[in-house]
């Protein structure tokens, strides 16, 4: 069986106090909901200008954006100056709209290809849209059920939503296993034990994507 990403020993989500929303006041340096999901792996809320020093720091080489809306030319510039790529699956944001799986796969595509870590996923309040991402991609890694919702749990806080819950549970990561073969592991450095997955050369991905 081929694995994804970094293959880490199950751990449960932080608990839910230890979360904190900060509300983008002018001396704030993070993201909103900012937090690392894995090695080389961020999520957040939409960065605002006050938040670009703060990652610069990450050394990114993507974000991957899943609102609909056009993204700022502030941000555009940001990212071009720091050579960060711009992967956008527009999702709606809205309560009423289930989640597209088709989508949530081409993010999980770009998501899981080391070469573009370091990398941020972020929507507009970094809840909803990037916890169902962020609960796909623990469903990959053999996270048990609970232990994922209970993670975007964390991040949604009361605004959690049932229809968003349901998608996790239902989402089918076996395509995307099938998918994979292709994808091998290598070990960087000397006596290191992460394991990165790597596309062959002549295997690409065509996902929806708006670049800079």
């Amino acid at each position: 069986m081929i694995y994804f990403i970094i293959m880490k020993q199950q751990q449960q989500p932080e608990k839910e106090e230890k979360v904190i929303e900060n509300n983008n006041n002018d001396d704030d340096e993070k993201p909103i909901n900012f937090a690392t999901v894995e090695d080389r792996i961020y999520r957040s809320g939409f960065p605002k200008p006050n938040d670009f020093a703060f990652l610069k720091t990450l050394n990114l080489k993507s974000i991957i954006c899943l609102c609909t809306e056009a993204y700022p030319e502030e941000n555009l510039e940001f990212l071009k100056e720091n050579n960060i790529q711009l992967f956008q699956f527009g999702i709606d944001g809205t309560k009423d709209t289930p989640i597209p799986r088709g989508i949530i796969t081409d993010a999980l595509k770009v998501l899981i290809d080391v070469r573009n870590h370091p990398i941020l996923i972020h929507c507009k309040r970094g809840k909803h849209r990037t916890g169902c991402l962020v609960g796909c991609l623990r469903k990959l890694q053999n996270w048990c059920m609970s232990s994922v919702l209970e993670e975007y749990k964390v991040y949604a806080g009361k605004k959690s939503r049932e229809m968003d819950l349901k998608f996790l549970e239902t989402y089918d990561v076996t395509y995307l296993r099938q998918c994979l073969h292709s994808i091998i592991y290598q070990y960087h450095g000397y006596g290191s034990k992460k394991r990165r997955l790597l596309y062959n050369k002549d295997i690409q991905h065509t996902p929806r994507i708006s670049s800079v």
